[in-house]
């Protein structure tokens, strides 16, 4: 019987999340293939599996996926993993996937934990339609064009951030897509695990209030969503002075008036400020 590669989705934060097939690969292949050698021998150790180990990362992908490769063509079979979630989802194993399929290495999937899934469904913005753009570009030029190709989508867009990048993509998010609804989740499944919805403003203030610190995924409301029942600027201005009548402050007029308007208590309260 020909040896296989593997694709076996491993925990993205909480371990008793490795289900029981995946534990079962990972305990009879002949060899694993992963990302950071580092990340996975702790998981490894964890349910007692020693297999040899070998790099598969960003910067050996070439050298390393042709050793792979002869090693499966030999008879050994493989499992790829990534540091965590489902291998091939921004990271170079779909390039081992590639080579395995072109030389007739057959290729199966052990599903398991995915943050991008997982993100999408706690965010609840629709989820029929939407298209996942992985990690921002870091440079800024780069970023702003990605960010701007996705202006018009008509889709729920994903994203993934690292928390030192996170300010500056919000910022540029807010600059180019504008203040649309966003769900952020970070540090999924994992003991400081949290949700939140707001607008993209909401979040531009608080993280410049505290420290980002987790793996995010952002959840974007889609173009269309975002423009639907949105208020005039004059609407909703005299919504907000409609709550100051009544003896609020204008922090909490703009509050009060946000979700009926279409903007964010922030945006609101910069709007009266202007008046």
């Amino acid at each position: 019987m020909k040896a296989k590669l593997y694709l076996v989705g491993t925990p993205i934060g909480n371990l008793d999340d490795l289900s029981p097939r995946a534990l079962e690969t990972l305990k009879n292949v002949d060899f694993i293939a992963a990302e950071d050698t580092r990340v996975s021998l702790k998981l490894l150790r964890h349910f007692e599996i020693k297999k040899p180990l070998i790099s598969y990362h960003e910067h050996n992908r070439l050298s390393s996926g042709d050793i792979i490769l002869e090693k499966i063509l030999s008879g050994e079979n493989c499992a790829l993993v990534t540091d965590a979630g489902m291998p091939c989802i921004s990271d170079p194993g779909t390039e081992l996937v590639k080579l395995c399929h072109e030389h007739g290495v057959e290729v199966l999937s052990v599903p398991g934990p995915s943050a991008l899934i997982s993100a999408l469904s706690l965010s609840g913005l629709p989820s029929g339609s939407f298209v996942f753009e992985g990690f921002l570009p870091a440079k800024k030029g780069e970023r702003k064009a990605r960010l701007s190709a996705l202006k018009a989508e008509k889709r729920t867009i994903v994203l993934y951030e690292a928390p030192h990048k996170l300010r500056n993509s919000l910022r540029d998010i807010y600059d180019i897509l504008g203040d649309r609804e966003i769900s952020v989740s970070r540090e999924l499944t994992k003991l400081h695990e949290e949700t939140l919805r707001g607008r993209v403003s909401d979040f531009i203030s608080k993280y410049e209030e505290e420290e980002p610190r987790g793996e995010f995924v952002l959840v974007l409301a889609a173009a269309e969503t975002y423009d639907e029942n949105r208020m005039s600027e004059d609407e909703a201005l005299k919504l907000v002075f409609a709550y100051r009548e009544q003896g609020l402050s204008l922090k909490e007029a703009a509050k009060l008036a946000s979700p009926g308007s279409g903007y964010s208590k922030n945006e609101l309260y910069a709007l009266a400020i202007k008046k």
